[in-house]
């Protein structure tokens, strides 16, 4: 649905400050989690170099951790199970790409600029906003935000895993789900977004611990492009008041989608 014509000329500037104070809050939290990234990374067998460059060339959270954990576990000799679990988390990314374009716009250098920070957090936080240009600002801040913040904390995690011992016991995993919570949160207005949301939670809740890492998150997803596709609870959802902001018009969505 379309934004009514006089929203984005009035409120510009709140919804971009918005969007800027969650793009910042979600990098920080993410950022944090990339000490655990580069202290795991070192303790699989990497050096730090080896660590360090995944993180700039990669730059996928999911698939970086699911390289280290296979090669953790099975050494060189697993680097295919690794590099095969890293790829299919990394396949997400192209949906990603595809649902991102309209917010990227045209212009080559742009669009290969923004595929280097296309990941979760910058399409979540990008996608939060209600605004054409908030949702270009928050997908911009966010990804370039965790870019830096990322890899810092990476190298600060390989620099200094010995002396952080288990990262894991500090529990900054749970960080980067907080801050995917906090933007889902306010989405969750109608009886569609939430079946969608639990579904999905539900599906790669019992799949993660009997299949290797990757398939939990895109069979998770395809529940909820299932149901979303076919509006099967989209009956439920609030109309929009006069006024109310909507979707903006760069970016359709299918009604009922969340």
């Amino acid at each position: 649905m379309s934004l009514d014509p006089h929203f984005d000329d009035a409120h510009a500037a709140g919804e971009g400050r918005r969007a800027t104070r969650e793009g910042l809050g979600v990098a920080l939290a993410t950022s944090a989690y990339g000490i655990s990234f580069g202290a795991l990374a070192v303790a699989s067998g990497l050096d730090v170099w080896q660590t360090c460059v995944m993180s700039l060339l990669m730059f996928t959270g999911g698939s970086q951790f699911a390289f280290v954990g296979v090669v953790g576990a099975g050494g060189l000799a697993a680097a295919g199970s690794a590099i095969a679990s890293a790829g299919l988390l990394g396949v997400r990314n192209v949906a990603y790409g595809m649902r991102m374009s309209p917010v990227i716009g045209a212009g080559f250098w742009r669009r290969a600029a923004a595929a280097q920070f296309t990941i979760d957090e910058s399409t979540a936080v990008s996608l939060a906003q209600r605004t054409r240009h908030a949702r270009t600002l928050g997908f911009w801040v966010t990804g370039i935000g965790i870019y830096v913040g990322w890899n810092l904390s990476t190298l600060a995690g390989a620099l200094l895993g010995d002396v952080l011992g288990d990262p894991r016991a500090y529990g900054l995993d749970a960080a980067a789900a907080a801050a995917f919570l906090a933007l889902l949160w306010p989405r969750l207005r109608a009886r569609q977004p939430i079946v969608v949301g639990v579904a999905a939670a539900v599906v790669a809740t019992i799949l993660t611990p009997v299949l290797m890492p990757g398939l939990p998150v895109i069979i998770a997803a395809v529940v909820a492009v299932v149901v979303g596709w076919f509006n099967w609870f989209g009956a439920g959802r609030p109309a929009q008041g006069v006024g109310e902001p909507g979707e903006p018009d760069d970016v359709p969505e299918r009604e009922g989608m969340p």
